[in-house]
């Protein structure tokens, strides 16, 4: 898809790989709904935008509500025209090992269902107009998995899928998708696992720092953009992630009994 002169949302944008996003699409020529719970974080982020010469508004959003997602869509349309690109980059780790119920509806609303109900409300306009882009930030664990953390795993493999139905529902109708699977990017989330007090949250920040090099968000930005611009579905901002894959894809049980000694590993470290 052509980028400049386009409309985009993107969720989570307060920080961290979202902020990135943001201000790589505003340079790219796009105008920018900067959504976030942090409402100071969005409007910090639209601010330096619009100081480098973007164009960019702010809201404080619920990227996993269906009435806040359909009100950027609301926003972006009253400030610059229709929406063209959907970036669903909200997410959350969430808690360690199995976690409680209640942990369950979180994460799966924040890292699953955000991006489910925001195509629900976007995707039937693209169709009818014969264009439009989704963007799914995901994750290294929605190809491989996340020790220590069900339900980020869980999810995250879960957006994939989506992100892939998706783009075999809707390919013929114009819509590009674009999944974004980096390893360890150095933002707050990961600063967060990092500095975590319980024993699983600290093994799963050092699965994630030890698997290969922790990138800068602006690189996930770069290669996220050059795929949209490309059409391209699969994003690797870490390539050694696809020699994993394919290396668990060749003999699944082997895989398996390999990331179980990594587990131990971790433990004993």
């Amino acid at each position: 898809m052509e980028i400049q002169d386009r409309v985009a949302i993107v969720t989570g944008a307060g920080s961290g790989i979202g902020c990135a996003l943001a201000e790589a699409f505003a340079s790219a020529g796009t105008r920018v709904v900067v959504a976030d719970l942090d409402g100071p974080g969005a409007q910090a982020t639209a601010e330096r935008i619009r100081s480098n010469g973007g164009s960019a508004v702010a809201a404080r959003a619920d990227a996993a509500a269906t009435e806040d997602i359909a009100a950027l869509i609301a926003l972006a349309e009253r400030n610059f025209g229709p929406v063209d690109i959907y970036v669903a980059n909200a997410g959350i780790i969430g808690a360690s090992g199995l976690g409680t119920d209640e942990d369950w509806e979180t994460i799966l609303d924040v890292n699953l269902r955000s991006h489910i109900r925001a195509a629900k409300l976007i995707v039937p306009e693209w169709v009818s107009r014969g264009h439009g882009y989704f963007v799914s930030i995901a994750s290294a664990a929605g190809l491989l998995s996340q020790i220590g953390a069900a339900g980020y795993t869980v999810t995250k493999h879960a957006a994939v899928g989506f992100a892939e139905w998706l783009a075999i529902t809707y390919g013929d109708d114009g819509v590009g998708v674009s999944c974004v699977c980096p390893l360890g990017v150095d933002t707050p989330l990961l600063d967060a696992v990092r500095g975590a007090t319980e024993s699983d949250v600290r093994m799963s920040a050092a699965s994630i720092v030890q698997s290969g090099s922790v990138i800068g968000a602006d690189q996930v930005a770069a290669a996220t953009l050059d795929a949209v611009a490309a059409d391209r579905f699969l994003v690797l901002p870490h390539p050694e992630v696809l020699g994993m894959y394919r290396h668990k894809g060749s003999d699944y049980d082997r895989w398996i009994s390999g990331m179980r000694r990594y587990q131990r590993s971790l433990r004993q470290g």
